[in-house]
């Protein structure tokens, strides 16, 4: 049985590690787990936020099989195990530091707390290169954790970053970094190429290259425990980056993950580069096989997500497995900022190439609304530049691409598009292509019981949003009479009167 790492960023978008050949991060850690094991291509979370894309991760289920783990903010439903839980119970030592399964209350029926990720090991601090960054020392709590194991018990330790999610210290990828706005190949299309989003997009470069510092520093400690041949490690982020029309949507950036996998002991052929679709429904189905049990003895809900270790015990590159051709994707209420909490829900596939998205609520801010400040984007010098120029000439399109409503059904072609940008729903041209994604969406959902299929969506919105209201994080913003609770904008976010509705 092989011990596992699983190190897990905190809004980090693919391709942003020097792996992938973005030149701007610097990830000498995680392009060492690529370089010694595999380096995946199409590996997406099916839901692109903190907490339902860790009860993915956790469950190996899609989030509409996870009722109110389908939300952010959620109660975890007590009815569900993780695969933590039970390695704990099959001989595993399982811990964890940072970021954990979070934003939410995971309690037990007689309302302990819940620990999902194992044991926590965050006592040790240490000075952060920024007030912004964690002074959580990730890699001193593993060394305890390490020397807490008994003798020849393997191990599961969750290794969860809180960097490189939002708040940053400005300019500080230049100025602790030394880094240069001129380091950008290019700006996404949807935001406008001024030196504060560069800055913006450095210091989020900064952060990831924190994470990936003290990943190199355990990978360190496995070689000098004589433990990292037997380790599998799992390198990857829990949703994308945290910009406008990436974070919490569910666009190619939203969904498209950062993964190396290596395991010297185990994975044949290192080196490779898989272009295989991995969904994270697939992680809880590989490390319970690898632990030696069947799913079926677990307790566990049954998983959609299916083992790797057919890529592992494989010598091939490129696509292995020709049954991994889609993802699904999905999302219903993220962060607070529509009238009664109401999510704005989504079901999307990609199937080669193509991405197609089915918006059931278009009507909606997809967002947030503009009054309350669009929460679902985290506030940001590029969120608020964009906000601050939307009646400026020749910016409008900005704002109505980050913020504006969108139509019913969107389609993409990512290999041409990557940006997502070119709405190809109504063109005559693919409307075959539309329908046929359509079809086959719609049938894997019916086939997983999603209740928005049967006409039972509205039980996302109806479950409660969990808020502990600290006082630094959050604020509160007044709607149809009613104080509700709301994420961390800038002031300037909030707008008194929204622009005229346009569809892009």
């Amino acid at each position: 049985m092989p011990n596992i790492l699983f190190a897990i960023s905190d809004d980090q978008s693919f391709p942003h590690a020097g792996a992938y050949g973005t030149d701007w991060v610097k990830t000498p850690a995680f392009d060492r787990v690529a370089e010694q094991g595999i380096l995946f291509n199409r590996a997406y979370v099916p839901n692109p936020k903190c907490a339902p894309s860790r009860s993915i991760i956790l469950t190996g289920r899609n989030s509409w099989q996870l009722e109110e783990a389908a939300n952010h903010w959620p109660y975890f439903p007590q009815k569900f195990r993780v695969f933590p839980e039970v390695l704990a119970e099959h001989g595993y030592f399982v811990g964890a530091t940072g970021k954990k399964w979070a934003p939410g209350i995971a309690e037990t029926a007689e309302g302990e707390p819940r620990p999902l990720t194992g044991i926590a090991y965050d006592e040790h601090r240490a000075e952060p290169p920024t007030d912004a960054i964690s002074d959580n020392d990730y890699a001193a709590n593993f060394e305890a954790f390490l020397k807490d194991r008994p003798a020849g018990q393997p191990f599961s330790f969750w290794f969860g970053a809180t960097e490189p999610h939002r708040a940053y210290e400005y300019r500080s990828g230049i100025e602790k970094g030394g880094k240069q706005v001129s380091d950008i190949e290019s700006v996404p299309d949807f935001w406008p190429d001024e030196e504060e989003v560069r800055i913006d997009m450095l210091d989020y470069a900064f952060e990831i290259e924190h994470f990936d510092n003290h990943l190199g520093r355990m990978l360190q400690l496995l070689e000098e425990h004589g433990e990292l041949e037997n380790t599998l490690v799992v390198v990857t982020a829990d949703n994308g980056m945290p910009f406008p029309r990436i974070k919490g949507q569910t666009y190619e950036l939203s969904a498209h993950m950062p993964l190396a996998i290596m395991w010297p002991d185990g994975i044949e052929n290192p080196g490779r580069i898989v272009d295989d679709f991995v969904s994270f429904a697939d992680f809880a189905p590989t490390f319970i096989e690898l632990a030696g049990l069947n799913w079926e003895d677990t307790g566990m809900h049954p998983a959609v997500g299916r083992s790797l270790t057919d890529i592992f015990t494989s010598e091939n590159e490129g696509q292995i497995n020709p049954d991994r051709d889609y993802v699904l994707l999905g999302k219903e209420r993220h962060d607070v900022g529509r009238p009664y909490d109401w999510g704005y829900p989504i079901r999307g596939i990609i199937r080669s190439d193509m991405l197609y998205i089915r918006n059931f609520e278009p009507t909606r801010w997809p967002s947030g609304n503009p009054e309350t400040g669009y929460l679902n984007t985290d506030g940001s010098p590029t969120k608020t530049f964009i906000l601050d120029h939307r009646t400026t000439s020749g910016m409008y399109h900005y704002w109505n691409r980050n913020f504006g409503k969108r139509p019913a059904e969107e389609l993409y072609d990512i290999a041409k598009d990557p940006n997502t940008i070119h709405n190809l729903a109504d063109d005559p041209e693919y409307s075959e292509t539309k329908e046929e994604l359509k079809s086959e969406l719609y049938r894997k959902l019916k086939d997983q019981g999603d209740p928005r299929m049967f006409g039972r969506g509205y039980i996302f919105d109806a479950y409660p949003y969990v808020n502990d209201n600290d006082a630094n994080f959050y604020r509160r913003y007044i709607i149809e009479g009613e104080e509700i609770p709301a994420g961390w904008v800038n002031d300037s976010d909030f707008e008194e009167k929204p622009l005229p509705e346009q569809r892009h």
